[in-house]
C-alpha cells in the first residue's frame, strides 16, 4: 500500500469529533475504508481535499484542543549550508536518429512497445523532434480517427491493471481444461443443503493443496516457497471491478462454515467493505466465470500464488456413457498455472484430481 484517494470528509476544520470516530473516508487499491480519529478533540488541519490522492505517511489530518491554532512546521534554515563544489558537466544534446531510426528515450520504447504502437510511424513533439509519452498514448488510441474521453483509474482499478500487468509480465502461464458431470456435481450440492457453489468448489479443491503442495507455492527469487497454510481467494466480480477475497484456513472449514463465509465475502466485496486482511494473502484462487456466462478462459496467475481454477457455466454436450452417445451436461473448468513450478503433466493430474473431487 503506497497510497490512498480522499473520498470524504466527515468533519470540517474546527468541527469536534471523539475518539475513534470516523474521521474521513479514503478508498486504497485495495478497499474503501473509514479512518478513525486517534484523540478526542477539534480538527485542526485537513491534508487534502475529496478526490486527492495522498502518499502513504504523509499528513492527512491534525487533532488538537478547542482554540489550539495549528500552523506547519517551518522549513529547515539552509542559509549556513555549505555550497556545493564542482561543476556540472553540460546535458549532452539529443542524438539525431539515423535513417531507419527513430528519436525516443529507453521508457518512451517501452511505452510504445506494451501499447503495440510502431515509432517509425510517429511524429514526435518533443525537442528536436523527439517522441514523448504522449505522442504514443495518442497514437495508441487513435487520436484523430473521432472522439475519445479520458478517465482517471480509479485507486481500485489501478490495482488491478498493475497486479494483472505484473502476472502476466513475470509469470509463464500455461492452461490445462477439463470438465466436471454437472448433474453429479449439482446432486451433490443439493444432498448437502445447497450452498454456494464457491463454496462446493473451496470443500472440494483445499484438501487437494495439502496432497499437491506446487499448487499451494510461490516464486521467490531462487527458490519455491511451499506454504503450509491453505487460504483460498474467491474472485467476485463487483461493480468497482474484481476482487479476491479470501478464506482463511479453507482446509480446515467445514462445508457450512465455508458457505458461511463465502456469502458474507461477496456481500462485503460489493459495498467495498473488505478489510485489508480478507483481501489479501491467498495461496489458491478460484473463478467462478460461469456467474457472468463464461465457460473456458485463461485466467491469470494471481502473483505470490503458482495456480488459479475457474469454473464456467454448465452446457449440454454430447457425451459416451456406457458405450452410448447421449447428452449431458458439464461444466468447464480451467486450470492456469505458473510453469516455472508445474510441470505440464503435474498440471492435467492436479485437474483429474480436481475432476474427481468434484464427481464423488
Amino acid at each position: 500500500l503506497t497510497e490512498a484517494t480522499i473520498i470524504s470528509w466527515y468533519v470540517d476544520v474546527g468541527d469536534e469529533i471523539g475518539l475513534d470516530e470516523p474521521m474521513v473516508e479514503v478508498e486504497t487499491d485495495k478497499a474503501v475504508v473509514d479512518i478513525p480519529s486517534p484523540h478526542a478533540g477539534v480538527l485542526l488541519h485537513q491534508g487534502g481535499e475529496a478526490g486527492d490522492t495522498i502518499a502513504v505517511e504523509s499528513l492527512l489530518a491534525v487533532v488538537g484542543d478547542a482554540g489550539e491554532a495549528w500552523e506547519p512546521a517551518a522549513a529547515p534554515d539552509t542559509a549556513d549550508a555549505a555550497p556545493i563544489v564542482g561543476t556540472l558537466d553540460e546535458a549532452p544534446a539529443l542524438v539525431t536518429s539515423q535513417p531507419g531510426q527513430v528519436a525516443a528515450l529507453p521508457k518512451v520504447r517501452r511505452l510504445a512497445t506494451e501499447l503495440g504502437v510502431d515509432l517509425s510511424v510517429v511524429t514526435g513533439s518533443g525537442v528536436g523532434g523527439r517522441i514523448t509519452d504522449e505522442d504514443v498514448r495518442a497514437a495508441s488510441i487513435g487520436v484523430d480517427s473521432g472522439p475519445v474521453e479520458r478517465v482517471p483509474m480509479s485507486a481500485t482499478r489501478r490495482a488491478i491493471a498493475e497486479n494483472m500487468a505484473r502476472s502476466w509480465r513475470e509469470i509463464p502461464h500455461v492452461t490445462t481444461y477439463g470438465e466436471v458431470d454437472a448433474a453429479r456435481l449439482l446432486t451433490r450440492r443439493d444432498a448437502i443443503g445447497k450452498p454456494a457453489l464457491d463454496a462446493v468448489m473451496v470443500a472440494a479443491i483445499a484438501p487437494l493443496l495439502v496432497e499437491h503442495p506446487a499448487f499451494n507455492a510461490a516464486v521467490s527469487g531462487a527458490d519455491i516457497v511451499y506454504k503450509k497454510h491453505y487460504d483460498v481467494g474467491i474472485a467476485v466480480d463487483t461493480p468497482h471491478g474484481l476482487m479476491v477475497a479470501v478464506i482463511k484456513d479453507a482446509a480446515a472449514k467445514s462445508i457450512e462454515e465455508l458457505d458461511e463465509e463465502v456469502r458474507r465475502l461477496a456481500a462485503a466485496a460489493k459495498e467495498q467493505k473488505l478489510t485489508l486482511d480478507e483481501l489479501r494473502g491467498q495461496t489458491f484462487t478460484i473463478s467462478n466465470i460461469g456467474a457472468v456466462g463464461g465457460r473456458f478462459g485463461t485466467p491469470l496467475v494471481p502473483h505470490g500464488t503458482s495456480a488459479i481454477l475457474s469454473i464456467g457455466m454448465a452446457a449440454d454436450r454430447p457425451v459416451v456413457r456406457n458405450g452410448e452417445i447421449v447428452v449431458g451436461r458439464e461444466f468447464p473448468l480451467s486450470l492456469s498455472y505458473d510453469h516455472r513450478i508445474v510441470d505440464g503433466s503435474s498440471g492435467r493430474a492436479f485437474m483429474a484430481a480436481v475432476i474427481e473431487a468434484l464427481s464423488v
